[in-house]
């Protein structure tokens, strides 16, 4: 690209300060700079045009000033946010990538980005599935619910499996990988919407809505009448709680996340049920899903014949626009979206 390349505006979300408590759309500012379409000399970087953006619950830790509270490093005041996305390569520093290539990876929350390659996945199958596949279903999403499912609780046959939000980007995998195994599938979510979902089109076997019970472990026992082998835990708080006692003897619990404490990392509810764990001799094992990407090849192996028979569907909630990218990712805290949160930068 001729180093005369005239500047561009470019859209931006800043992050403002660090967050206690509550974060809230007016975190997150929207601005517009200027930028010229060329990579800073010596660079093994790339330059890109973002195309979607992810929004995921993690991010919220990235927020707060303790880094301890995020396994992943917090997000820099006056800085765009960082955040998995796609997007297409408009130069090149690495040789590896070439113009015109799509990636997916760390990006920022931009129209144009200079990236690092590190991390970074080429797409290769673009003519199979929608581009925006390729930061859920396919993505980080995807990898999280295959990791945590077949290694972290290793089902058989038979079993019975509870997911937590389980409409989201990653419990609807779970509960389609769980069905994929023969194993008995309940899910909760937070509308009669997403409870839906979940039995007419993910195919679980039961789901409810956790905000009509007022008694969580009457619930769970309702539809886990001998108990539940298989736990993805996806909300902590209460309902970390109330699965506790209804684990069965030499049970999984797989903790991919609490979205309900998220916004209270600095003060987070205790959880009472812990003797559940000894009892029942219940293995319960947090993970991440980067410790897992050696088994990406393996993933897409299994996950792009099931989408192309039909044997995995997938949701996406995509709001069109930069500027709406705020209100996206606040909107995961108090389940606005349904299905995977995706935001739309540009058609190109």
């Amino acid at each position: 690209m001729a180093s005369g390349v005239a500047e561009v505006r470019n859209k931006q979300v800043i992050f403002g300060d660090y967050v206690t408590g509550y974060a809230k759309e007016s975190d997150l500012k929207l601005t517009t700079t200027t930028t010229k379409l060329k990579l800073p000399e010596g660079s093994t970087g790339l330059l890109v045009k973002n195309l979607y953006l992810s929004c995921d619950p993690y991010m919220r830790g990235r927020m707060s000033k303790n880094g301890t509270l995020s396994y992943v490093e917090t997000f820099k005041p006056g800085t765009p946010v960082v955040g998995l996305g796609v997007a297409k390569v408009l130069e090149s520093g690495d040789p590896k990538f070439k113009p015109g290539d799509l990636v997916s990876g760390q990006t920022g929350w931009e129209e144009y980005s200079v990236i690092t390659t590190e991390f970074l996945i080429k797409i290769h199958h673009i003519d199979h599935v929608p581009l925006s596949y390729h930061i859920g279903v396919l993505g980080m999403p995807g990898m999280t619910a295959y990791a945590g499912f077949y290694e972290v609780c290793c089902p058989k046959k038979g079993e019975t499996v509870y997911i937590s939000a389980a409409s989201g980007a990653v419990g609807q995998l779970v509960g389609q990988f769980a069905k994929l195994t023969g194993c008995y599938v309940v899910g909760s979510a937070g509308s009669k919407e997403k409870v839906d979902l979940l039995k007419n089109k993910f195919g679980f076997d039961e789901a409810f809505n956790y905000k009509e019970e007022p008694d969580m472990d009457a619930a769970l026992r309702r539809y886990f009448p001998d108990g539940i082998d298989i736990y993805f835990e996806n909300v902590g708080g209460k309902m970390l709680d109330a699965v506790l006692p209804n684990m069965r003897l030499k049970g999984r619990i797989a903790v991919c996340g609490m979205i309900s404490q998220y916004n209270q990392l600095e003060r987070p509810e205790g959880i009472h049920n812990l003797m559940s764990l000894i009892v029942k001799q219940v293995r319960m094992e947090g993970f991440r899903v980067f410790s897992y990407y050696h088994l990406y090849g393996k993933f897409l192996e299994t996950m792009l014949p099931y989408i192309k028979e039909g044997k995995i569907t997938y949701v996406e909630d995509v709001l069109e626009g930069l500027e709406n990218a705020p209100a996206a990712l606040m909107g995961l805290f108090a389940g606005r979206n349904v299905g995977k949160q995706v935001v739309l930068v540009s058609r190109e």
